[in-house]
């Protein structure tokens, strides 16, 4: 297999192709708010995934399986990888991984100098908090519904430079954004140097105003650092216009990368002065974002396998795949949103949400919810349970391959249960 082959395997397909033209031909003209609803299109989506039959899967936002042509073509890179050997990672490794993370570069909307290709969201994050040049007494923001992993940075960096963390509580259904950016701002004094805000609150799939909080903490001298790990692939946006001067996300949620993969923007002008977490002596200019991106020896095939997870997300479109993620949300919230001790931890408003959504049923735990959920009518959802955030329920994020069916089936589960909540 010569390089262009290797590198093609499923790239460059369309939905013709994918479908088939007699089928495609029928919804190639619909508007995606069109097409949201159309099962046929939606099922024919669905059949390009292998699913497992014990549990209908709504905990996507952990991460998204392949679907079954990036699969294929992953472990077929794996392979080639094993094939090649050494000869692969010392000749060609460095401009494939290069050309790959241009095609991230383009779909975030940004330069490629401003991205690298991570592991995840959390080194991301953690790239950019602990290459800050913290003294004493500095301040950082961020919110109680931000990711314990990321908090505990903040805290290490406490404990380690003795910077201040002020930690603001983000209102879970807020009338208007300048109920969000009051927060943020209220938080913010002489000493902040950055504030953490993220794009979509991971437990409850709530979408903030990002660039609105950025407008208001750049006015005041402060950074803003995005973590997106559930928002990129999943609605569309280009990261440079949220404002952000860094930006993480994990492409193992919603574009569909094998695990372990991820990107950090970095705002071209803020390069210079992060510190790399590891050194590398390749890496000499201090306006190269390589320079925080050290890997050592690491499973390149996992990073190649992003080309054929752009190639299946952009052959169903971001504006096809945001409207039927947000359709699907909206399907079931809003047959039991008012429901008797149902309670809802996520923004009514659509604008603010898309996939994601947080439920609980008054009186039950969450933990005794989620094994409710599983055990008697064979959903797999994810336990939230945390007192800070204010957020106690299960987090519920179907995918591309689900069906209203399957949705159906949580909200007679969800009603059904709370009927009998000790609550009533």
């Amino acid at each position: 297999m010569n390089k262009r082959d290797f590198l093609r395997t499923s790239a460059g397909v369309g939905l013709g192709l994918l479908l088939g033209d007699k089928l495609w031909a029928r919804f190639a003209d619909l508007p995606p708010d069109r097409l949201a609803d159309d099962e046929t299109f939606w099922s024919a989506i669905r059949a390009k995934y292998r699913l497992k039959p014990d549990y209908i899967n709504l905990e996507s936002g952990y991460y998204t399986i392949q679907a079954t042509p990036v699969l294929e073509a992953f472990i077929a890179r794996v392979r080639e990888i094993n094939y090649q050997g050494s000869y692969y990672l010392r000749t060609t490794q460095v401009p494939d991984k290069a050309a790959i993370r241009d095609k991230l570069a383009a779909i975030a909307g940004c330069a490629p100098g401003e991205l690298c290709i991570t592991r995840n969201t959390t080194e991301a994050i953690d790239t950019v908090v602990s290459g800050y040049d913290w003294k004493p007494g500095d301040e950082a923001v961020m919110a109680e519904q931000d990711y314990g992993h990321m908090l505990a940075q903040f805290r290490l960096m406490a404990r380690r430079h003795g910077i201040v963390n002020r930690v603001v509580s983000v209102p879970p259904d807020p009338r208007t954004d300048d109920e969000v950016v009051r927060v943020y701002a209220s938080a913010i004094t002489a000493r902040t140097r950055l504030v953490m805000v993220s794009h979509m609150v991971n437990v409850t799939g709530h979408i903030l105003p990002v660039r609105k909080i950025a407008d208001m903490a750049h006015a005041r001298g402060v950074d803003v650092l995005v973590d997106g790990a559930h928002a990129f692939a999943q609605f569309d946006f280009k990261i440079p216009d949220l404002g952000g001067d860094y930006y993480a996300a994990s492409l193992h949620k919603w574009l569909g990368c094998p695990l372990g993969t991820g990107i950090l923007y970095v705002r071209r002008e803020k390069i210079p002065a992060l510190w790399p977490i590891y050194g590398d002596w390749r890496m000499t200019d201090d306006t190269d974002i390589m320079k925080l991106n050290h890997t050592g020896t690491h499973p390149v095939h996992t990073d190649l396998a992003i080309d054929d997870a752009i190639a299946f997300h952009e052959t169903i479109g971001i504006h096809r795949k945001e409207a039927r993620l947000r359709y699907l949300q909206t399907y079931w919230t809003k047959q039991v949103r008012g429901e008797a001790n149902v309670i809802l931890n996520t923004p009514a408003d659509p604008v603010r949400t898309c996939a994601i959504a947080n439920v609980g049923v008054k009186g039950v735990t969450p933990d005794d919810l989620a094994k409710s959920l599983l055990g008697t009518y064979k959903i797999w959802t994810n336990a939230v349970d945390s007192d800070p955030a204010g957020v106690h329920g299960v987090r519920v994020t179907p995918n591309v391959f689900t069906q209203p069916a399957e949705l159906d089936t949580l909200v007679k589960a969800l009603k059904t249960i709370a009927r009998g909540s000790p609550a009533e």
